[in-house]
């Protein structure tokens, strides 16, 4: 429901409070500053990707989520039917990870996210993208260089997905129009999530590595604004096309078919556990 324009989450797991805001913002202002402090800060010589900032972006990375954590426990959002959810869900993602596997493009992680955000809360939906992609890296010894960006990038999806407005046009959002705003953010994200993964490792790469494209590798010499036209032209190139569409068919597809039966599920669970409701945002 709303008041006064101020939008209550109505089964907030992880309630957003004012101290758990400001680690949130902490966390995703230090995460922006590790995707792109290569178009900022020249690279290292002879380096490779996040290759060696990475382990301490891993290290920077976890206690943030723990001083989330406990920012919850001290302000009494977070109890232990929070924990056992966000643990299931983080198990079950893991588990439908493998099933894709990212092959086309195919990547079935994110409509479960995209979902338990929606009706968790955004605190969730960040702490559930974190926990996911590492429990499933563990699972398929996926752990890389790669990982602690996977993690924030999906964490992004999972708040944004609990920062969806419940009512539009001053009707609150459920069945088909819910389904259509949460299978449009899907294909966005699913953009937008593999744009952040070619940010990663794209300053590195030279031109003699990327073949026909090396005329978009990045210089650091350039213009700012030359470097970013490359990448966004290197990124159609190499990945809109492919990977990036095909996670964005699945999550729409995924949403479409299985969305009404898992928020059902979802709610249910939610109300049997009886979150207190939070206010998380204007």
């Amino acid at each position: 429901m709303s008041r006064r324009g101020v939008r209550v989450c109505e089964l907030d797991a992880v309630p957003v409070g004012r101290r758990a805001g400001i680690v949130l913002g902490i966390a995703s202002a230090a995460g922006a500053w590790m995707f792109a402090w290569p178009l900022i800060m020249p690279p290292s010589p002879g380096g490779t990707g996040h290759g060696m900032d990475a382990p301490f972006a891993f290290v920077a990375i976890l206690p943030v989520i723990v001083a989330l954590v406990l920012a919850q426990l001290s302000e009494g959002g977070l109890d232990a039917k929070a924990v056992a959810i966000l643990g299931l869900l983080s198990a079950v993602n893991a588990a439908l990870r493998p099933l894709g596997a990212g092959t086309g493009g195919v990547e079935t992680v994110f409509f479960l996210l995209i979902l338990a955000g929606r009706v968790f809360g955004p605190g969730f939906g960040f702490t559930l993208g974190c926990t996911s992609l590492l429990a499933s890296a563990l699972i398929t010894a996926g752990v890389g260089p790669g990982l602690p960006f996977q993690r924030l990038a999906a964490a992004w999806v999972g708040m944004g997905a609990g920062l969806l407005p419940d009512r539009l046009g001053g009707r609150e959002l459920r069945g088909r129009g819910e389904l259509a705003l949460l299978a449009v953010y899907g294909a966005l994200a699913a953009y937008v999530f593999g744009a952040l993964m070619n940010l990663w490792f794209w300053p590195f790469i030279s031109g003699a590595t990327m073949g026909d494209t090396g005329g978009l590798a990045y210089d650091p010499a350039a213009p700012l604004g030359d470097n970013l036209a490359h990448f966004a032209v290197f990124t159609v190139l190499t990945s809109t096309g492919t990977w990036d569409t095909g996670r964005a068919v699945t999550d729409v597809v995924l949403i479409v078919i299985l969305g009404p039966a898992v928020l059902t599920a979802l709610r249910r669970t939610a109300r049997r556990a009886h979150f207190t409701p939070a206010i998380v945002h204007p």
